[in-house]
């Protein structure tokens, strides 16, 4: 969640519940499992930056939300960025990371690719995140 004067955004990856992507603020998507698959709407994810948004299972967090960025020109570079993130298939390790795609994997390029330090960024204790690495190797690709 980046929190500007302008507003609140959520920027989450997630299913295509419908085709009123624009009410969600989507920027991309993607095709999941299967890059053929990506043809119907079933197999295909968006990336969200949504003003206002909702993050529905946002009660299901393992800790709190962490402070990465206390600048507004660099939040707002992280907004700016979204809409040029790679688009891989999901759930799948097409960049040879040795990860899948994943949502980690969409906040470890915008955060990487906006200027903030990721190695120094830790999951939470009881925590884990799988594709964060997917993300920091498709930054070459961007």
């Amino acid at each position: 969640m980046i929190s500007l004067p302008e507003g609140r955004f959520v920027i989450e990856q997630a299913p295509i519940p419908d085709v009123h992507g624009e009410t969600r603020g989507v920027v991309a998507e993607g095709p999941v499992g299967m890059r053929w698959a990506g043809r119907f709407r079933v197999f295909r994810y968006e990336v969200r930056c949504w003003r206002e948004g909702l993050v529905p299972d946002i009660e299901a967090a393992i800790d709190s939300p962490v402070r990465l960025i206390n600048d507004l020109d660099h939040a707002r570079r992280v907004i700016d960025l979204l809409p040029s993130i790679p688009t891989p298939v999901w759930g799948r390790d097409e960049l040879d990371a040795g990860e899948m795609w994943n949502s980690n994997s969409v906040a470890s390029w915008v955060l990487a690719r906006s200027g903030v330090t990721v190695s120094a960024i830790r999951p939470p204790s009881r925590g884990r995140a799988p594709g964060w690495k997917a993300g920091l190797a498709a930054i070459p690709f961007s």
